[in-house]
């Protein structure tokens, strides 16, 4: 099995757009009913790289079997330190440490960046994600009860964070 792990291009959106749907259809890691299209998919793409965001793909055999992302946590100036990401494995690809490699890819990237915490969101019944980010030292920052609602019924959301502890010089220009 060859693996590569890269930052994602063009060719790559319909497979991180299966993926995404795969998770709206499938599971609740996405709060969303509806699949979404090439289109927004692109628009997002392009949206990250405008904004200097990177898109990590996880690639196997020429499939894209995974990628990671991150945006702003909030959108008001005081939060510019702060970041909320996205991990999503293709569901044939999962238990071979692609999640792991491409959380230790957007970890890496925020360190190089004037990042100072890593937030993530993550359905509470996804056990598999929360003990992964309790591997990187995430802890826990937050539990809301029946925020979602999806499968007919209601979804908790747990937040976990991570402070890096790199060099950043903050202000609050």
């Amino acid at each position: 099995m060859s693996m590569i792990f890269r930052l994602a291009n063009k060719s790559d959106l319909q497979g991180v757009l299966d993926i995404y749907n795969d998770a709206i259809i499938n599971t609740s890691a996405v709060y969303d009913y509806k699949p979404h299209t090439l289109e927004m998919r692109q628009e997002w793409f392009e949206d990250k790289a405008k904004k200097g965001i990177p898109v990590f793909i996880a690639e196997v055999n020429g499939v894209v079997a995974g990628f990671a992302s991150y945006g702003p946590f909030r959108a008001w100036p005081a939060y510019k330190y702060s970041i909320e990401h996205s991990v999503y494995v293709h569901r044939d690809f999962r238990n071979r440490g692609i999640a792991k490699k491409l959380l230790q890819e957007l970890i890496d990237d925020a360190n190089q960046k004037d990042v100072h915490t890593i937030i993530a969101g993550i359905d509470a019944s996804n056990a598999a994600s929360i003990h992964l980010h309790r591997q990187f030292g995430f802890v826990d920052a937050g539990y809301f009860k029946q925020v979602g609602y999806k499968f007919g019924r209601w979804l908790d959301l747990q937040f976990l964070q991570l402070i890096l502890q790199n060099k950043l010089d903050p202000n609050e220009s």
